[in-house]
């Protein structure tokens, strides 16, 4: 089974966030997990997505946006196999 196939399963359930590029539209795992720093006196947030390889490209300094937020890409990285990626984003 191709992992594209397991997001588009994944999409038809209502468990991914529909992530745009420019002109492209893909559907990822968005994670925004609260981290504490400070000694518990700020949060810090780690914003990332994961989605098919084959189906966006992104490289660090591109623009997304997700939800009507923009975010600006960090670090790209291949996980598994390398058919998923992985963004790490700062938002904006």
């Amino acid at each position: 089974m191709n992992v594209a196939d397991l997001y588009d399963a994944a999409a038809r359930c209502g468990l991914l966030t529909t992530v745009k590029v420019g002109a492209v539209t893909v559907q990822a795992a968005f994670r925004a997990p609260d981290d504490s720093v400070l000694d518990g006196l700020a949060l810090s947030r780690d914003y990332q997505i994961e989605y098919p390889s084959e189906r966006l490209t992104l490289s660090q300094g591109d623009a997304v946006e997700i939800a009507g937020q923009s975010y600006r890409v960090r670090e790209v990285r291949q996980i598994r196999d390398g058919s998923e990626s992985v963004a790490t984003l700062s938002r904006l």
